[in-house]
């Protein structure tokens, strides 16, 4: 009998391959299956999530998700395209981070996103695994890492540091402060609602402005 469900691991992240014809119920039973059945093996590890072979839907995608969600220990932190670069060298840059953040105490994690207005507001360095919707911000005296889309407001330095930094998987703020530079994305370009490719980015400030740059490994190493 052909296998609806596969899964394959790359480096930090799985790859679930599905198959193309099988009604989606079906593809959910055997994701809620496999996982149940691999939970010791996976243990509580935080991943990225590539979905291979099948285009599947926003919603769709949060079945998938609420699927492994209950039926293993695992924390989704990001749904990536397996073979795109720059999705590898986000994974690589973020657990570069997570790594130099777990040496200390200089540092957080929250889980889940900001939304309904909420703000978040901390005198640490935090990854947010989730996303920041608009009306709603993250502050941070330090540095802001978004597993996800940044499409509210978000505060970094909030101690007056120029050198501190913001980076998400999604770059598409209404508004963002570094130390005491301002940066506010015109209403006319306003992407929400659209899901953009994903484009990890980061911003710094440069030459007394702020500063977006596709976000890899080496770059973020130097902050």
């Amino acid at each position: 009998m052909k296998d609806l469900v596969l899964i394959k691991s790359f480096p930090n992240g799985i790859a679930l391959h599905l198959d193309k014809e099988a009604p989606f119920e079906e593809l959910l039973e055997e994701i809620s299956y496999k996982f149940s059945e691999a939970r010791a093996f996976f243990g509580n590890a935080s991943m990225a999530l590539a979905i291979e072979d099948r285009q599947v839907s926003g919603a769709e995608e949060i079945m998938i998700l609420d699927a492994i969600r209950n039926n293993s220990g695992l924390t989704i932190v990001c749904i990536v395209g397996k073979d795109d670069a720059t999705n590898k060298k986000f994974i690589k840059a973020l657990a570069h981070t997570e790594k130099k953040l777990s040496k200390g105490d200089d540092g957080q994690f929250f889980k889940g996103s900001l939304k309904n207005k909420e703000i978040l507001e901390t005198e640490n360095s935090i990854i947010i695994l989730g996303d920041v919707y608009p009306g709603s911000a993250i502050i941070s005296a330090k540095n802001i890492i978004i597993l996800g889309g940044l499409y509210g407001e978000a505060y970094a330095g909030g101690n007056g540091q120029p050198d501190a930094f913001i980076a998400a998987l999604e770059m598409e703020p209404e508004k963002i402060k570094i130390g005491d530079f301002k940066y506010r994305t015109p209403a006319k370009q306003s992407k929400w609602g659209i899901r953009p490719k994903v484009q990890p980015k980061i911003a710094y400030v440069k030459n007394d402005k702020i500063a977006f740059e596709m976000l890899t490994k080496d770059l973020l190493g130097g902050f």
